[in-house]
């Protein structure tokens, strides 16, 4: 993504992409780290292990480091969000409280997510987390304009006047 959609010198998308897995993984680290020893922490003092303290650490934990809203944790936390939610939909299947599907929702879900996704761009796109805004704005209106096959295999932006 940081080659297609970003500028700058070759560089400079190496050091972008180095700097975006240092702090992926050193928050990684951390929050492991954090949630750990809060575990250790709360078991220690009660005891014993419940799930509260599962959650309660990683609240904790969640909130100290991917807190701060930078583009890393931006995905991080809206990647585990879809995950949530797909594993809420089977916990709530397993539970009873929605009865087990008759047919694969999966294509509803996928219908529903490609629909709003694009009503959003076309008509909110300030609503989009801009890396997303910045993709679409390519896939969907920079390919509108073709100039030659370079803009098939290597990035179509608008040329200015002094590139044609």
């Amino acid at each position: 993504m940081t080659f297609l959609f970003r500028s700058g010198s070759l560089k400079d998308k190496l050091k972008a992409i180095a700097q975006a897995t240092y702090t992926h993984s050193r928050n990684l680290a951390f929050f492991v780290f954090t949630y750990k020893g809060l575990q250790a922490v709360q078991e220690r003092i009660q005891g014993k292990s419940l799930q509260s303290q599962s959650f309660l650490a990683a609240c904790l934990g969640g909130w100290l480091v991917f807190g701060d809203n930078n583009h890393i944790n931006s995905q991080i936390n809206m990647y585990l969000l879809s995950r949530i939610l797909f594993a809420l939909s089977r916990l709530a299947v397993e539970k009873g409280y929605i009865p087990q599907p008759k047919r694969d929702p999966f294509p509803l879900f996928a219908t529903l997510v490609w629909g709003i996704v694009l009503w959003l761009f076309e008509y909110y796109p300030h609503t989009l987390q801009p890396s997303l805004q910045s993709s679409m704005n390519y896939l969907y209106h920079d390919s509108n304009v073709w100039h030659d096959i370079s803009d098939f295999l290597i990035y179509n932006k608008p040329r200015t006047g002094a590139q044609k």
